[in-house]
Order: C-alpha cells, then sequence, then structure tokens
C-alpha cells in the first residue's frame, strides 16, 4: 500500500517537472507580446556650417556668373539687331539692283514708244489708212500697258515749272507771256520708276 502510494507521488513528481519548462519557454514570448514598442524619435535636420571665406568665394562667383549672363544677353541682342540691319540692308541692295535692271531693260523700251508715238501724231487722215493707223495704235497700247505693269509713269512737264530732278532744258525761247522757267514745249517725255527717274522730260523753257 505504502509502496503503491510512492509510485503515485513520482508520477506526480514527473509531470510536474515536464509542465514546468513549457511554461517557462512561454513565459518569454508572453512577455515580448505584452511589452508596448518603443516609439521611433523623429530625426532633426543636421546643420552644415561653411566657413565665412568660403561662402564669400560662392557668393564672388555667382556674381560672376551673372554678370557673365547679363553680358552674354546684351551680345545676343546686339548681334540681333546687327543681323536685322544686315537684312535690311541686303532686301535694300537687292531692290535697288532690281529697279536698276528695270530701268536698262524699260529704257530701250522707252525709244520704241517714242517712235510709235511720232508715228501716231504724223499718220495720215486718209480712210484708206485707218486700218494701218488703228493696228499702230493697237500696238501702242500693248506697250502702255507693259509699262504700266511696271509702275512706268511719265513726269508732268506740260506748263510746269522747270525741276533739274525731272527735267532737262534743251531749248529756251523768249516769251513775254511765261514766267522765266516755264516749260513751253515736251520736246520728249520722261519716265520714272516709283522714285527713281530712268529718264528725265526733255523740254523747251521760257526765259
Amino acid at each position: 500500500m505504502t509502496h503503491d502510494r510512492h509510485k503515485e507521488h513520482e508520477k506526480d513528481q514527473k509531470k510536474k517537472e515536464e509542465t514546468q519548462p513549457q511554461a517557462d519557454n512561454n513565459s518569454p514570448a508572453d512577455a515580448s507580446a505584452e511589452a508596448p514598442q518603443a516609439v521611433a524619435e523623429p530625426q532633426q535636420d543636421e546643420k552644415v556650417t561653411i566657413p565665412l571665406k568660403e561662402y564669400a568665394e560662392m557668393m564672388s562667383k555667382v556674381d560672376e556668373y551673372k554678370k557673365q549672363a547679363d553680358e552674354y544677353a546684351d551680345g545676343w541682342q546686339r548681334e540681333r539687331a546687327d543681323y536685322s540691319n544686315y537684312r535690311r540692308i541686303v532686301e535694300r541692295d537687292q531692290e535697288e539692283t532690281r529697279q536698276k535692271i528695270l530701268a536698262d531693260i524699260v529704257k530701250r523700251y522707252l525709244v520704241i514708244n517714242d517712235d510709235i508715238e511720232r508715228a501716231l501724231k504724223e499718220a495720215p487722215q486718209d480712210a484708206q489708212f485707218a486700218p494701218w493707223v488703228d493696228g499702230i495704235r493697237l500696238i501702242h497700247q500693248k506697250l502702255q500697258g507693259i509699262l504700266d505693269a511696271e509702275g512706268v509713269k511719265r513726269i508732268p512737264a506740260e506748263e510746269e515749272h522747270f525741276d533739274p530732278n525731272r527735267h532737262e532744258a534743251i531749248l529756251t525761247e523768249e516769251n513775254s507771256e511765261l514766267d522765266s522757267g516755264r516749260i513751253i514745249e515736251v520736246i520728249e517725255q520722261g519716265y520714272t520708276i516709283g522714285e527713281r527717274v530712268i529718264r528725265p522730260a526733255r523740254v523747251k523753257i521760257a526765259k
């Protein structure tokens, strides 16, 4: 009887020893689970200090770069203005060259125009020559159309005061009814293209 109790006591003792480590193993996990988590503190910005001499050198370089940028901007503006002036000069020279070439060509047609006008002034009045005269007038009209299309205009001369910039006096005549320098007659018509005189009007003036 006593022996059986002793065995039961040993069994109970073993059960306690087997359960004791499990409780010990679980306790750290339980403790860590129940322990409050640490809150990370915000990091403060780090301050960087620069020596005064180095700072002054940096600001000096900034001023130098700004000065260079201003110089480049001014230079670009000048180059742009120079290019605009150059383009205007080139365009003006090209226009003057075109006007000169056109004037040289028109002068050749003006000689033909003069001949046609003289022929029409001396045209016969007989009816049998009417078709011939009409044909000459038609040619004259076509030639005038070409000259008009090129901007060729006659220089006013009849009863105008003599202007050496537009007229050429080839004859003079005493005339008490007209002031001195008044144009009496147009010997040969003068013409302009725009502001350019391609041929002055040849005139007779009073003196």
